[in-house]
């Protein structure tokens, strides 16, 4: 199982005023979806959203899901508990304003989200049109 090299630091993040989920301003940083479960959680999609670059056009660590296959493993370092383990089980692209709401849901299996920027990029229409979607579940500690 390979690893995935995504090191970036995680906040918590809320939502803006027109509803959207809120994405850290630096590439270097993961935004954590505060309203729904934490990674390790027993129910529900924790959710964890960063950019794929930044302005300049400098690689944001959220780069590397573009590189990211199903059975790639993916670690959750946390402060006050043990590492999360979860194996990628699927990775879809979807059009921004089309994100299904089971991303954010709060019940069933748990499992990781990741979220990301995905092409096209038009910045005649507000930068990427697309997110990158990828789940993974957790491994058996």
């Amino acid at each position: 199982m390979r690893a995935v090299g995504l090191e970036a630091r995680v906040r918590p993040v809320g939502v803006t005023e027109r509803g959207a989920m809120t994405v850290p301003e630096g590439p270097a940083v993961a935004g954590w979806y505060r309203y729904g479960p934490a990674p390790g959680g027993r129910e529900g999609s924790a959710v964890l959203v960063g950019h794929v670059d930044s302005e300049t056009g400098a690689l944001g660590e959220f780069a590397a899901l573009y590189d990211i296959q199903r059975g790639d493993r993916v670690e959750v370092r946390r402060a006050a508990a043990a590492p999360v383990a979860y194996r990628v089980v699927s990775r879809t692209t979807v059009p921004k304003d089309e994100l299904p709401p089971s991303v954010f849901r709060r019940t069933g299996d748990p499992v990781l989200t990741l979220i990301t920027c995905a092409p096209p990029f038009e910045p005649e229409r507000g930068g990427y049109l697309a997110n990158l979607v990828v789940t993974a579940e957790p491994l058996p500690e």
